[in-house]
């Protein structure tokens, strides 16, 4: 670390979805920077080219977007330190392990995949107090030509390597637990532990955010950045996060993908604020915090070393409190280009950006999800609703009530020459209230035969909206069902 300035970096592998997991580490990432003036940086490492998905990056693009979250450099933003994606940067490791060759500080190993296979089966077998490599060629001084080997790491047999790691404190490990890693595979490429050292020396990284999954990869990187004679960067390992069970989060909990949220209609805001409240909090109470005050209050203070629950329940609680206060136009907006993208099969037609802004009213009170509001107006776009006379008759009603209840509200509404939703409701509660009909029987009849759904949005409005013909022509439909 050469310079004063945060620079923080999310180096994701292209080897699958974003998951919650890795946008987690990615926001806090960008809080940290983004609250100290900082520099946040995307660094693809994608060493394992095997596992390697063309097109994972994409999704990386599009989830970082989606959420918000800006980026100094990489994923297509070049800077000074680049090349940001590790194939690109062989030259680094190459030379890098040929320093720690000539300082003794690493060694070739050729041992065969055969005997390291063996070596593991007989330390499970004999219940081995420490697995892994057993330094078969460490002290060898063969250089066999036109075989191939891997590079490993020396590990010191004394002492610890230690962190002050910023949420969880001081942390040790003794040396003599750590095997000697490979730091070179026969294929040329580096493994996670020598790329990741590498680039965060070489793009001057002051502080690093991961998973606690990754604290026994400590002593690797330690020993490392003591072998080369540079400065590690400050660690901050994040909290599991957990089901409702206080297991690990995983597919079986349900979605874990960030896209996955993004089509069942969860908005950036909401995500943001969920997601920053896995690990970090502002007083340990406050639930509902906006984007800029979270910039404005993170600290690495404030992050805790106990897993966090994924609570989807909190989750739809909190979407539906930014949909509920979000201004009509933009939340119009929102659900325009979320049926765009993600046509719902509820409706015959999507609705026109002016339809999406009138039918708003209707449904933000009563949705937790963009997703949620297609079921309530699908009534609204479909050619043809379905019902049968069974389902038209409420319950306490006959089959002549019901006919009497909609041959009234067909004459009622056909009389209405200004059409709209107080004058509807008026006519409707009026005839209902003079003729002794139970309010709810008579708006209930009604509200099915124009829906074909036992619950809508208001319906006085939602007559409105339907309009005149189609509302009579729903009408006429009912009845002829009634009558069939």
């Amino acid at each position: 670390m050469t310079g004063s300035k945060v620079r923080v970096r999310y180096a994701p592998s292209p080897t699958g979805e974003p998951h919650l997991g890795n946008l987690r580490t990615a926001l806090f990432d960008w809080l940290f920077a983004r609250s100290l003036g900082g520099e946040f940086i995307v660094r693809e490492e994608d060493t394992d080219q095997a596992r390697k998905i063309d097109e994972a990056m994409d999704l990386q693009r599009l989830s970082l977007n989606w959420l918000g979250l800006d980026w100094d450099e990489g994923l297509g933003k070049d800077g000074k330190y680049g090349p940001y994606v590790q194939s690109r940067r062989l030259d680094y490791y190459q030379k890098t392990a040929e320093i720690l060759l000539e300082n003794n500080k690493a060694y070739k190993c050729y041992c065969s995949s055969e005997r390291l296979q063996n070596l593991r089966e007989e330390q499970k077998k004999n219940k081995s107090s420490k697995l892994g490599y057993d330094g078969h060629c460490k002290n060898s001084n063969e250089d066999i030509v036109d075989k191939s080997y891997v590079i490993r790491f020396s590990m010191p047999l004394e002492g610890v390597s230690a962190i002050d790691d910023a949420v969880r404190g001081h942390v040790e490990f003794p040396n003599q637990d750590v095997d000697d890693f490979i730091l070179i595979k026969s294929d040329g490429f580096p493994t996670y532990h020598l790329a990741s050292v590498v680039d965060d020396h070489y793009m001057d990284i002051t502080h690093v955010f991961r998973g606690e999954e990754w604290l026994p990869s400590v002593p690797r990187h330690i020993q490392l950045y003591k072998s080369l004679g540079w400065e590690p960067p400050i660690y901050a390992h994040l909290p599991y996060i957990l089901a409702p069970d206080k297991s690990k989060l995983s597919k079986r909990h349900g979605a874990t993908s960030v896209l996955d949220y993004k089509e069942k209609g969860y908005i950036p805001d909401a995500m943001v604020n969920f997601l920053s409240l896995l690990g970090w909090s502002l007083d340990g109470e406050t639930e509902i915090i906006s984007r800029d005050q979270i910039i404005n209050h993170f600290s690495i203070d404030r992050v805790n070393d106990s897993g966090a629950v994924f609570d989807i329940e909190k989750l739809d609680w909190m979407n539906g409190h930014y949909l509920r206060r979000m201004d009509v136009d933009k939340l119009a907006d929102c659900l325009y280009q979320y049926w765009s993208d993600y046509p719902p099969e509820e409706l015959d037609r999507i609705p026109s950006i002016d339809e999406t802004k009138e039918i708003v009213i209707l449904i933000q009170d009563r949705i937790k999800t963009l997703k949620d509001a297609a079921p309530f107006i699908a009534f609204l776009f479909k050619d043809k609703i379905v019902y049968t006379a069974t389902q038209l008759i409420q319950k306490g009603l006959d089959l002549e009530d019901t006919k009497n209840i909609l041959n009234q509200a067909v004459s009622l509404l056909n009389n209405i020459d200004d059409f709209w939703e107080d004058n509807i409701e008026e006519s409707l509660r009026t005839f209902a209230k003079e003729n002794n009909i139970k309010l709810g029987h008579f708006l209930g009849s009604v509200r099915f035969a124009i829906t074909a759904q036992d619950a809508s949005p208001q319906l006085f409005k939602s007559i409105e909206i339907l309009g005149k013909d189609l509302t009579l022509f729903r009408l006429d439909q009912a009845i002829q069902t009634l009558n069939s």
